[in-house]
């Protein structure tokens, strides 16, 4: 086990970088799209929505470069089911959420049809050019979308907060954050294949579980701290579209730049897995709604049933793993 020292330090640096080059990197590309004029709205939809999931974006495309398309499919898959079993789990046990009708019609619509396309883009265990640009051409749609409702909202001010800074200071933090962006992902995608490789598990294996949960760290602290705080809203939209841009951004990344051959538990355990976790929110939150519409909120018992589920899938996936 002494040869797991170093490839485990290595990731959970690597994953530290990521997390603290994304900060900086936002931080800074916000900050010079703002001084040559491009309106806090845009800066919002784009540059913090995408950059919050940088790391697993980063990763993915590594991963690929490298030929482990697998490791990055499982990132993403790994990240959507820690985001809704493991983030939103402790997130509702800390505080029942409250939300509004149109997160359900709107947001957890779009949700579900994109989970299902990634599904179509599957299931014959490949992943090739076309359905990954596929993914990633679904991103504009998106962005459009939630242009129009998202003018009055929060998201706008935050983006305010995060460009208060000087030229000379954008341009640092633009730089050294992609650079810590670039070093992070380097770092951990070479700690994970050599985990893999002494544990005698699939680099499939690793994206599922420490690389994922790793660059779910983010999602888990400002959804943790929002709940807190009473910003519900903020707390289910990080998740919602966390896992948007995993399936879309992070998994059309990888297959985009290199065709990925997937084993065939892949989708029938892990994406299955997604699908099931995905649907099982959905229905929670369609059951209060139909209890009360005009207060709904997400029980703390709702957070009890995802963490089940979340440990399930673990013990499944550990129990189907062989370790050679």
């Amino acid at each position: 086990m002494m040869s797991l020292y170093l490839p485990t330090g290595a990731v959970v640096a690597g994953i530290l970088g990521l997390i603290w080059g994304a900060d900086r990197f936002v931080a800074g590309s916000a900050s010079v799209a703002r001084s040559i004029g491009i309106s806090s709205l845009v800066i919002g939809l784009t540059i913090v929505s995408i950059g919050t999931s940088a790391p697993e974006i980063i990763i993915s495309i590594n991963a690929a470069l490298k030929g482990s398309g697998e490791l990055a499919v499982g990132n993403a898959i790994g990240s959507n089911l820690a985001n809704i079993g493991l983030v939103l789990g402790i997130t509702l046990l800390i505080a029942p959420i409250p939300f509004k009708k149109n997160l359900l019609k709107e947001e957890g619509l779009i949700l579900l049809l994109v989970t299902i396309f990634a599904g179509i883009c599957l299931y014959n265990n490949f992943l090739g050019r076309i359905e990954s640009l596929l993914l990633i051409l679904l991103v504009i749609p998106l962005l459009l979308l939630a242009a129009k409702y998202k003018k009055s909202q929060t998201e706008s001010s935050q983006t305010q907060g995060k460009v208060l800074l000087s030229t000379n200071g954008a341009l640092f933090n633009f730089v050294i954050g992609l650079v810590v962006l670039l070093l992070g992902a380097e770092f951990t995608v070479w700690g994970a294949k050599s985990i893999a490789v002494s544990m005698g598990i699939s680099e499939l294996v690793v994206g599922l579980t420490i690389v994922a949960i790793g660059t779910s760290l983010p999602e888990l602290a400002a959804s943790t701290i929002s709940a807190i705080r009473g910003h519900h809203d903020i707390a289910i939209g990080n998740i919602i579209g966390s896992n948007l841009f995993n399936l879309l951004l992070v998994m059309g990344a990888a297959g985009a730049i290199s065709p990925i051959a997937l084993d065939s538990q892949v989708f029938t355990r892990d994406y299955m897995a997604m699908a099931v976790i995905t649907v099982i929110i959905l229905l929670i939150m369609a059951c209060v709604l139909r209890g009360n519409i005009d207060n709904a909120k997400l029980p703390r018992a709702a957070g009890i049933i995802l963490l089940v589920a979340y440990c399930f899938y673990y013990l499944l996936l550990w129990s189907s793993t062989a370790v050679r």
